[in-house]
């Protein structure tokens, strides 16, 4: 893709679309509410992970069932993952998101503990991937092969797999929501081991269809090549920044219904 005059329109038309949605007031229907809950760097990461988990469906589903699992992990998320006795933890049995159910919530504490107590934390975990490849699907790879260093063959399909072509949408939101560093409000900014330079496309249904509207995604599926596909037109937009367009995509898709 190279920049002509169309396309100098539409980096215009996206980034209003930026400054329009990339506001705090975008924090309150969206998941992101729930870890700007908290102002411990651990609670909001670990939070935030959870949240970013679950972050599929009715939008209104999603930050009620994250608040709920919250509320089980006693609004102190780092201190239950560290601290919780199994008695505490089997109280998680009860939590149901769609078709992510108790034993999966049970997986991923038991998980989360791992790698708190062995690893350096969900950023070590991170960026230790990033390093290894100096790019976000070495990150996203590398957290997948830890997280399930115990066994959870059923819990597998909540955490995508990039090795096998999966989008990774929900754990490139999180990135986002950890690595952007977003003057705005809206994003973290709390981890700097990823650049937001290299930061990709959280894409899904909306974001992709957009996408394909506006030239910027040939590819048919919604998959890692089309990750890469559509987070390189970005690239063009702003090399340094790309991923502040998913507001504008996810806006247009969602609140205007392009």
């Amino acid at each position: 893709m190279t920049l002509g005059l169309i396309n100098h329109e539409l980096k215009d038309f996206l980034n209003e679309k930026v400054e329009k949605y990339n506001q705090p007031e975008f924090i309150e229907p969206d998941p992101i509410q729930v870890p700007k809950a908290f102002s411990e760097k651990e609670n909001i990461e670990i939070s935030g992970f959870l949240t970013a988990t679950i972050a599929w469906g009715n939008r209104a589903a999603i930050i009620k069932n994250a608040l709920q699992l919250m509320h089980l992990l006693d609004n102190q998320p780092y201190d239950f993952v560290l601290n919780a006795s199994e008695k505490e933890i089997k109280h998680l049995q009860k939590f149901v998101h769609r078709t992510f159910n108790g034993n999966d919530c049970i997986y991923f504490i038991r998980s989360l503990r791992n790698i708190y107590k062995n690893h350096g934390g969900l950023q070590t975990v991170f960026e230790n991937g990033y390093k290894n490849g100096h790019a976000v699907k070495s990150a996203l790879a590398h957290f997948y092969s830890v997280f399930f260093e115990t066994e959870g063959e059923r819990t597998r399909k909540h955490i995508s797999n990039v090795g096998k072509g999966a989008s990774g949408k929900r754990l490139n939101m999180y990135l986002r929501w950890l690595c952007r560093n977003d003057k705005s409000g809206v994003d973290f900014g709390l981890w700097n081991g990823i650049p937001q330079s290299a930061l990709m496309l959280p894409l899904d249904v909306h974001t992709g269809n957009v996408g394909r509207k506006l030239g910027l995604l040939n590819r048919k599926s919604n998959d890692w090549k089309a990750v890469e596909e559509i987070t390189a037109a970005l690239c063009e937009f702003d090399p340094n920044d790309p991923i502040k367009y998913d507001f504008a995509l996810f806006g247009l898709g969602v609140f205007e219904k392009f």
